[in-house]
């Protein structure tokens, strides 16, 4: 007999589906736009100069990307809570991973801060000069980089765990938890090369492995939202 999903897990497979639609349009907003309009790869005397031309864009993008996190820990507490009985020591290891994968995405917000104050103009820095803070804001903005960057590993495992138990508990069509597993595998794979090898880049573009994982997310939050959980054991396999 199949295990039913209970009005507890359904309603959070809902908040779960209502976090992805959240997140991902503000997520987009803070890290394509904002950055795009901010950051110039081959100059940092630029790079200074939009931050400080573009300060409240920059400062509504880190506001942004601070709801997104917000959003992330609503969508793992519903995710392991509609998970936990298909497999409870994978669900956990995915909660963890993905616990982890948040507390770095905070901490990239922390240089994003950095950033903004180094070229706001603040008193305290009027005796450093230009170049000197240029190199410093584009230094903390490196370090955003890089923090997004691991944390997209975690993430990427993450999510390979919950569409793999997503599969498992046939409470989603087995079409979209396959593609699902695929994505979040390119996901963890297409961001890991890139820490030994950061030439990598410039053939596992973001497009390769962020692309599909923005797919499954915004189909799978759609889903969940306005779909939900079966209501009965009919596409739901057994818990273990």
């Amino acid at each position: 007999m199949g295990a039913v999903p209970t009005r507890s897990e359904r309603l959070a497979a809902r908040l779960a589906g209502a976090a992805y639609l959240i997140a991902l349009p503000l997520s987009f907003f803070s890290e394509f736009y904002v950055l795009g309009a901010v950051i110039d790869p081959n100059s940092m005397s630029e790079t200074a100069h939009r931050l400080q031309e573009h300060q409240q864009l920059f400062r509504l993008g880190t506001a942004s990307n601070f709801l997104v996190f917000v959003a992330d820990g609503v969508l793992i507490a519903s995710l392991y809570w509609v998970l936990r009985r298909v497999n409870p020591f994978a669900a956990l290891l995915a909660l963890v991973w993905r616990v982890l994968e948040t507390a770095l995405l905070f901490a990239a917000l922390v240089f994003d801060a950095q950033a903004a104050r180094l070229m706001g103009g603040s008193s305290y820095l009027s005796g450093q000069s230009p170049t000197q803070l240029a190199l410093l804001a584009r230094l903390a903005i490196s370090g955003h980089g890089a923090a997004y960057n691991f944390a997209l590993v975690l993430a990427g495992l993450s999510s390979t765990v919950f569409a793999l138990l997503w599969w498992r508990s046939g409470y989603i069509p087995k079409w979209l938890a396959g593609f699902g597993v695929v994505a979040s595998i390119l996901l963890a794979l297409g961001t890991f090369i890139a820490i030994p090898f950061p030439a990598a880049r410039s053939v596992i573009t973001s497009d390769v492995y962020g692309d599909p994982i923005g797919i499954f997310e915004l189909v799978l939050g759609l889903w969940l939202l306005f779909i939900g959980l079966p209501k009965d054991s009919a596409r739901a396999r057994p818990a273990v």
